[in-house]
């Protein structure tokens, strides 16, 4: 063989097993369509519970809002993944996600009761619903296995950036409009403000997220489902149960504004919950790259059940009412360390349970089981605090974040 020869195979060689670079073009688009997306929804969700209080609305009302919502979204998380496999596309299902996400969270500035809210936020949640099994699905496919973690984790970053900034943006909206407006007034202004990164959100993705061609395929959902892996099943269990005390976390704002207003005076305890808020996710973003970048390289599994005791933590903090500044900050921070190693770890330690073939609907499966959860949890939580208090819907979700976690731990 000649020395050129010899160098030709040398380079193919080379090309053949140079490692994929994770933080591609697609992964890119999906950190900046969730980050878009995130910063006008949240903007929203920071002042969600001020205005249904300023248009006369119940706390049950709120837990009832995110728990339909939820529901709803979980419901078309289960069919989209599976659908997105099926015909081989999953692109323009993700597209049409963000958009309506981003049109109806605008439209809560037409809302004059809280039905109206739970409408608007109900087709929101069914754009996101579509949405997200296949973008996760597509963020797997665009990441080597070795770097998942790095992946999920910068992904989850650049949405916890985006929820940073909503409520940035919504607190500094607050204070600039109070003054000249109602409260309820400034509130629905803000609404409409959304609907900019809703709409940047979508474009992000349309043009920078790449769809890798693949085959459909001709499976029947539901054998699907029964033959997914048992490893991937067990994991359902212990997310499924995690889930069911995972509550919306507007309900933390709400809570934080109820416990400071007596101190602080009405106007100022919104602003102080609203801007704890802000710390949480900042913790949320803060937080996500580097728990996926240590997962990949002491194990997803063990660190997502360690998550899910700081959630129990946090829960249980919850349960003593102590109307500190400083004390809610410490809650609000452990809330946003356990959502960051929550989200980041799920979708990563799914995909290594997951064969390629069957991703899209395993990710359904998880979405649904995440959703169904959220819809139980902020119904029953938001039901125990106004039936009972708050700490009994705190000490429910404590409860059922421990359990969680001992299941997950125990995946072998």
């Amino acid at each position: 063989m000649n020395s050129t020869s010899e160098n030709r195979e040398l380079k193919s060689s080379v090309i053949k097993n140079k490692p994929i670079a994770w933080l591609n073009s697609s992964i890119w688009g999906m950190a900046l369509a969730s980050f878009f997306s995130d910063a006008g929804h949240e903007a929203a969700t920071a002042i969600l519970p001020l205005f249904l209080t300023s248009i006369g609305a119940p706390a049950a009302a709120l837990g009832a809002i995110e728990g339909i919502a939820d529901a709803v979204s979980s419901f078309v998380k289960l069919g989209s993944g599976w659908f997105s496999d099926r015909i081989g596309r999953r692109k323009p299902i993700a597209v049409f996600g963000y958009l309506l996400t981003g049109l109806t969270t605008g439209l809560f500035a037409l809302a004059t009761s809280w039905p109206h809210v739970l409408l608007a936020r109900a087709a929101g949640w069914f754009g996101r619903g579509i949405r997200g099994p296949v973008r996760d699905a597509m963020l797997a496919e665009a990441s080597p296995a070795e770097a998942r973690g790095r992946a999920f984790g910068f992904h989850r970053a650049g949405d916890t950036l985006g929820a940073i900034a909503g409520p940035l943006l919504a607190l500094s909206l607050i204070g600039l409009l109070t003054n000249r407006e109602t409260d309820a007034t400034v509130y629905r202004q803000i609404f409409w403000i959304t609907l900019i990164p809703g709409l940047l959100s979508t474009l992000s993705f349309a043009f920078l997220v790449k769809e890798r061609a693949r085959a459909a395929t001709s499976a029947n959902l539901f054998l699907t489902i029964r033959n997914l892996p048992a490893r991937f099943k067990l994991f359902l269990i212990g997310v499924g149960i995690f889930g069911i005390g995972d509550f919306a976390h507007s309900l933390l704002t709400l809570r934080a504004a109820q416990m400071l207003s007596p101190v602080l005076g009405a106007a100022r305890g919104g602003q102080a919950a609203v801007g704890l808020y802000v710390l949480h996710n900042v913790l949320y973003a803060t937080m996500s790259y580097p728990i996926g970048a240590l997962a990949d390289r002491i194990g997803k599994r063990k660190l997502l059940a360690l998550g899910y005791g700081i959630a129990a933590l946090m829960g249980i903090g919850w349960m003593v009412s102590f109307p500190s500044v400083w004390y809610l900050s410490l809650l609000f921070a452990l809330g946003g360390t356990f959502i960051a190693t929550e989200d980041a770890l799920e979708g990563a330690l799914a995909a290594d349970l997951l064969p390629e073939d069957v991703r899209g609907a395993g990710y359904g499966v998880l979405a649904t089981v995440n959703g169904l959860g959220d819809f139980f949890s902020s119904l029953i939580v938001g039901l125990l605090w106004s039936m009972i208090n708050p700490v009994a819907g705190f000490a429910y979700a404590t409860v059922l974040f421990i359990m969680g976690a001992v299941v997950i731990y125990r995946i072998r």
